[in-house]
């Protein structure tokens, strides 16, 4: 991958290969609000971002930055506690790291969880979405590094985007355990700022259930690395308009405290299916 073929970011990649104490079967990244499920498996290893040269850290408050080799029910897990955004100044590439250090270590599946606002009229604060589409509109340029990659066989692959064999699992994982979720589609923007009412009635007409700033990029990364990709959004707050009140992260957190449980059941189901 040309965008990583410098020698930035060979030691790091050395550095986080070396001190891995395993080759994990799934990946998981966990968004704004959802770092305490960390604490909720058995950690084998950990690894400080900050411990790791050249790794970009996070300025965003619930964004812990460690890097956790943990194991439950016999899965060998790389749980990513907090992710960098393109909105705090990265480079694409930066923001792509956590995607790009999995694959070498050749982990298969990857799922991505996030906080999003609710486009959707059904949903509430707490909700829980499965992604079955997004709307990257807003990241042709960010992605400019990785054009000419491509090949046909990694275009072939957004046919099968999430990957339907993981959707299925996190499915299943909500019925055996009494979970309503949602399911809909993501639109992603850049930040840092939050939309305008009038942005999210032209989401709204387009189809979009939810926004937020992360997620899209790195799933459509990770499609193109041959991957099997999931994604999971906490309805954290309505969207600007809809929402009486003013939208503010520490909205964000709180309703992540208060989704906890059933998310930590859900993704712990999910983890034990694939």
């Amino acid at each position: 991958m040309k965008a990583y073929s410098n020698e930035k970011y060979d030691k790091l990649i050395k550095t986080f290969v070396e001190a891995a104490p395993f080759r994990p079967d799934i990946a998981i990244v966990l968004g704004s609000g959802l770092g305490d499920f960390a604490d909720s498996l058995e950690k084998i290893f950990t690894i400080a971002t900050s411990e790791l040269p050249e790794y970009p850290q996070s300025t965003v408050a619930g964004h812990k930055g460690f890097m956790h080799f943990c194991k439950y029910m016999g899965k060998k897990i790389l749980l990513f506690q907090g992710r960098v955004h393109f909105y705090e100044g990265y480079k694409i590439e930066e923001v792509l790291l956590p995607v790009f250090l999995a694959k070498q270590l050749d982990v298969a599946s990857i799922i991505f969880t996030n906080a999003a606002g609710g486009i959707n009229s059904d949903f509430s604060p707490g909700d829980i979405m499965l992604i079955n589409a997004f709307y990257p509109w807003f990241i042709k340029k960010e992605l400019s590094p990785f054009l000419g990659v491509g090949n046909f066989e990694a275009r072939k692959r957004f046919y099968d985007f999430p990957t339907k064999k993981i959707s299925a699992k996190i499915k299943k994982a909500a019925l055996e355990n009494k979970i309503e979720i949602r399911e809909g589609s993501y639109w992603y923007t850049t930040g840092p700022n939050y939309e305008t009412p009038a942005e999210i009635r032209m989401m709204k007409k387009f189809g979009a259930d939810a926004v937020g700033m992360s997620t899209a990029h790195e799933a459509i990364f990770a499609n193109f690395l041959g991957m099997d990709v999931g994604a999971i959004s906490l309805i954290t707050n309505l969207a600007a308009g809809i929402s009486p009140v003013k939208l503010s992260h520490q909205e964000v957190i709180e309703a992540g405290l208060y989704a906890k449980p059933k998310f930590e059941k859900l993704l712990k189901s999910t983890i034990a299916l694939l």
